[in-house]
């Protein structure tokens, strides 16, 4: 039990970590300089930062909520 478990959380921490690469990849086209004042500030760069954590804990936990979703399913018949 303790196994699966500890498995299981190596499984979240890796697919957190991909979705993150790849959520920050794809920020990276955004024209900040749109929104922000200074582009190159302090500010700019939290905001890219937590919006970046925001949409990781998003799209990550909708992949592992429908992953969680997909297995039990089968217990419904």
């Amino acid at each position: 039990m303790i196994e699966s478990m500890g498995q299981q959380s190596l499984f979240n921490i890796l697919i957190s970590l991909m979705v993150l690469v790849v959520v920050w990849w794809s920020i990276q086209s955004i024209k900040i300089d749109l929104f922000v004042k200074d582009p190159d500030g302090v500010k700019a760069k939290s905001l890219m930062i937590i919006l970046t954590i925001s949409l990781t804990y998003m799209v990550t936990s909708f992949l592992l909520n429908y992953l969680n979703w997909s297995t039990s399913i089968r217990y419904l018949f």
